[in-house]
């Protein structure tokens, strides 16, 4: 394999982690989720963030000098100097009624009852809930589409983008096309 640097974005609930990993594993190189060096370990998790300049610190020293690796998150607003290091960057979109629908399963899953009305975890799952139901559309909030977009668009590497509402496979597939395309030889691209 040539040595491929790629980062998997998009809203919270998309993929962005499971295809990460699918990729990753495909291709035999790292993977690592931004949540990883974003957040403290805290219980509950999720809820102090690192600084900006110990993310980037820990980065540099445990993953982003490798050769390849594959990265699942959002770098937007802090992390521009390490996506600049990216051969690539796949954006994932999805229905934000289907995307909701999956943050909530997943939730149940991670935190199954603590989650439930009473339950030690109901406020910090309501509050994610509404945080993630406003990258759609909200001003109100930083994490948005539309600045994603911005941000995508003032990369200097390709992006490509899907809907994420295909079966993990078959995003593989036209991920692992694209960067076929993209490391073919210049006389010979399609």
């Amino acid at each position: 394999m040539q040595h491929q640097r790629l980062i998997i974005t998009g809203a919270s609930g998309t993929g962005t982690t499971t295809l990460g990993r699918a990729l990753a594993s495909l291709l035999a190189v790292p993977h690592a989720d931004v949540d990883d060096y974003l957040w403290l370990p805290t219980s509950p998790p999720y809820t102090h963030k690192r600084s900006i300049a110990e993310r980037i610190r820990l980065m540099e020293a445990v993953f982003v000098p490798r050769d390849s690796w594959v990265l699942s998150g959002s770098l937007r607003g802090w992390g521009d100097g390490i996506a600049g290091r990216a051969d690539g960057v796949v954006f994932l979109s999805l229905d934000a009624d289907t995307r909701m629908d999956r943050l909530r399963r997943r939730e149940v899953v991670r935190y199954g009852d603590t989650i439930a009305p009473g339950g030690d975890n109901e406020a910090a799952h309501r509050a994610f809930l509404r945080w993630a139901q406003e990258y759609d559309g909200s001003a109100l909030v930083n994490r948005r589409r539309d600045r994603d977009e911005k941000w995508l668009a003032g990369l200097s590497c390709p992006v490509l983008t899907l809907r994420s509402s295909e079966p993990v496979t078959r995003l593989v597939d036209r991920v692992t096309d694209w960067l076929d395309g993209m490391n073919a030889p210049k006389g010979r691209r399609s």
